[in-house]
């Protein structure tokens, strides 16, 4: 098992969740990966993460599969202009690599927010830190153990 997948493991765990992993192929797409998981694409929680200009630090926003983040909107719910953040800084920060960043399990504290689309769904699933794994859970158990907060800053 790779370090990044036993990390979301022991998140989940040590939350009290008993989280399915599922192992897939090669799914690119958040579609690719509701088609593997056989649910509706805004189901599949995508990490989608930002450096804070002034902090140096990632910023996560977490967001149903079919929407994309405003970047207007991200900015100032972070409260400072956010830039694109590189590979090695996503790796440093997070603890995994691009395509395979989960919304927990994280090397240090992030500060996250999530879709509102997500709450309207029973079972979400989310990348488990390798490209080719994902975890189900509850919408209201990722807020718990992942601290973000729900708002909107879907285009």
């Amino acid at each position: 098992m790779s370090k990044s997948l036993a990390r979301v493991e022991a998140a989940l765990s040590e939350a009290g969740l008993n989280a399915e992993i599922r192992e897939m192929g090669d799914t690119r797409t958040a579609a690719d990966a509701a088609a593997a998981v056989g649910c509706e694409i805004d189901q599949i929680a995508k990490s989608i993460i930002f450096r804070g200009e002034d902090s140096g630090h990632v910023v996560l926003f977490l967001t149903a599969g079919g929407n994309r983040v405003d970047p207007a909107k991200a900015t100032a719910l972070a409260g400072q202009p956010l830039g694109k953040a590189d590979a090695a800084l996503i790796r440093t920060e997070t603890g995994f690599a691009i395509g395979g960043v989960a919304p927990v399990g994280h090397r240090s504290a992030i500060e996250a927010f999530m879709d509102p689309r997500l709450m309207d769904f029973d079972t979400l699933w989310a990348a488990a830190g390798t490209p080719r794994h994902v975890f189900a859970i509850a919408p209201a158990d990722l807020v718990r153990i992942s601290g973000a907060r729900v708002a909107d800053f879907i285009v």
